[in-house]
């Protein structure tokens, strides 16, 4: 009774109408076009991040953005999208599995070597035979970039060189977050829990208007390509194989069906020996015909997958 009486004291604050049938609309369009699958706690959080859609474009009710949004109005439903995902990061965040990135890196480098005879093979242009020697990675939720450019110096840190053969392609769905993300810009504060040595090695510290600011360190940069991908989307337009991918406290938020929908399309895009890393709270049990646990949350493709 007095959570009743609670919630509709907030309704009657509130600056514009926003009835459970809005809420559940809201709720049906981010699933079917992001896969993002909202609880209905999450009520409150969606009311605050869209009212400024409402006051940007100077509606009236939610009744009026939804049907906005019905319009097919392609750039509004990208910022619908950018309001309505969580972008929580940092660097290094799980530190162990970057432990684990660098071994496998090293691994990499080894079986390369092995190859390089290969190099000289005929009938491919140099461009072509470099990439092919390249070791790619996949962040498939970059946020603001902190956990590419971890990805990016971990690389740097198993090749002992700061132009390491790797490439580091981060997505995400979020347009606002890839801008941040690409510029490599940050508050203090963002890093103040790495090493000295690591600012020293791979930050540049802002200063005169840019007191207060770090940027990550150019040679960091170029090992990382920042492109909009929509998990959800039937084709992500991507070539290749890659030794490992970084999807963490991404599948928290899709339902069972959609997750497993995901995995599927990611096991054929691992190398042979590839890793999946996911989040601390995350389980892949439900696909455990496509993926086995190798360690603390790092999954390796199922030997008896079947083909795509």
């Amino acid at each position: 009774m007095w959570d009743v009486e609670i919630k509709k004291k907030e309704e009657a604050s509130r600056e514009y109408v926003f009835t459970q049938a809005d809420f559940e609309k809201t709720k049906r369009m981010i699933y079917e076009y992001a896969g993002i699958s909202l609880s209905d706690s999450k009520q409150n959080m969606v009311y605050s991040r869209l009212t400024r859609r409402l006051r940007f474009h100077g509606l009236k009710s939610f009744k009026e953005y939804l049907k906005l949004l019905e319009r097919k109005n392609s750039l509004e439903w990208q910022e619908f999208v950018n309001a309505l995902t969580t972008n929580l990061t940092s660097f290094f965040r799980e530190n162990h599995h970057f432990s684990i990135l660098e071994q496998h890196l090293i691994s990499c480098k080894r079986s390369s070597s092995t190859d390089a005879n290969d190099f000289s093979s005929p009938g491919k242009n140099f461009h072509e035979r470099a990439n092919q020697h390249k070791t790619h990675l996949w962040c498939t939720a970059s946020s603001t970039g902190e956990e590419p450019y971890s990805m990016a110096i971990t690389a740097i840190r198993a090749f002992n060189t700061l132009t390491p053969p790797v490439h580091i392609l981060a997505t995400d769905i979020d347009t606002q977050v890839l801008k941040k993300a690409s510029e490599g810009i940050y508050p203090l504060d963002r890093v103040d829990k790495l090493p000295q040595s690591v600012l020293k090695e791979f930050f540049y510290k802002g200063k005169g208007r840019n007191e207060g600011l770090v940027r990550i360190r150019d040679d960091v940069r170029k090992l990382v390509t920042f492109r909009r991908i929509n998990l959800l989307d039937e084709n992500w337009y991507m070539r290749g194989v890659f030794q490992a991918i970084f999807c963490r406290n991404v599948m928290i938020y899709f339902d069972k069906k959609t997750q497993y929908k995901i995995l599927k399309k990611f096991a054929p895009l691992l190398d042979e020996g590839g890793l999946l890393f996911a989040g601390h709270s995350e389980s892949l049990q439900h696909a455990s015909d496509l993926f086995r646990l190798r360690s603390n949350t790092v999954y390796e493709v199922a030997k008896t997958q079947e083909p795509a």
